[in-house]
């Protein structure tokens, strides 16, 4: 829970959601009920864009955004735009989520933009690709549907955002980091600080960057959506701020 009063922001601040709009995504159709329930239980009103993963590709696509988040339902249109997605918010500090098909991706881009993993692989984009350079691979056990136990680590991100170390989430994948590239991607400064109970990465966050996080799971989903998840209401104020400084 934020404690301490927000900057008075200049201006509504501009949220860009990434993904491709469907009405049978359920994380999608939830989006504007959690958007609601931000401006009204939490006075954390944000001014929202659609952007579609081809528009994505284009230079500066989401320059001038106080947030972005890289929202589920991979097969994405464009790999090519949600990667340029993430790289711009990592890039330029901007406040960044990533959820399911997000995670997924933020690895991907960090494996090849800053790791130099250039043949990295995602098995649903590119079903041929050598097993040796698969990062998100086919999970042994599909989590759609799935409910589980996240352990946090302590001092993190994703703690001070939860308030826990434990905490309970959905899912809706059945794609999931493999482990042959993570040391890599831990080495180049990306830390993975959530886990289920077996130790299959859920979380990664980047401390280099005023708020870069992305999840397996989808905080989205949590509950009926009008009480907007921790990490939702995390991302919300990073952007207030941002809107603010």
């Amino acid at each position: 829970m934020h404690t301490t009063p927000l900057p008075r922001p200049v201006r509504t601040p501009r949220i860009a959601l990434v993904g491709d709009r469907s009405p049978h995504v359920r994380s999608h159709v939830r989006v504007p009920v959690l958007l609601d329930a931000l401006a009204e239980r939490d006075g954390l009103a944000l001014d929202a864009y659609w952007i579609p993963t081809p528009d994505a590709a284009a230079d500066g696509a989401v320059t001038g955004f106080d947030a972005v988040w890289v929202l589920p339902g991979s097969p994405y249109a464009s790999e090519a735009g949600a990667l340029a997605a993430i790289r711009s918010a990592r890039e330029d500090g901007v406040p960044f989520l990533g959820t399911c098909g997000g995670f997924q991706h933020t690895l991907l881009e960090y494996a090849r933009n800053v790791c130099g993993l250039e043949r990295a692989a995602h098995a649903e984009n590119d079903p041929a690709a050598d097993p040796g350079d698969l990062l998100v691979a086919p999970l042994a056990c599909s989590l759609v549907g799935h409910e589980g136990v996240v352990r946090v680590s302590p001092g993190s991100l994703a703690e001070r955002a939860l308030g826990a170390e434990r905490t309970s989430e959905r899912y809706h994948c059945a794609y999931g980091p493999g482990t042959r590239h993570l040391d890599t991607l831990s080495a180049h400064g990306l830390r993975f600080t959530g886990a289920d109970e077996e130790g299959g990465v859920r979380i990664a966050e980047l401390p280099s960057h005023p708020f870069f996080l992305a999840t397996l799971f989808q905080p989205e989903l949590a509950g009926d959506g009008t009480r907007p998840h921790p990490l939702v209401r995390a991302l919300a104020v990073a952007a207030t701020e941002h809107a603010a400084g």
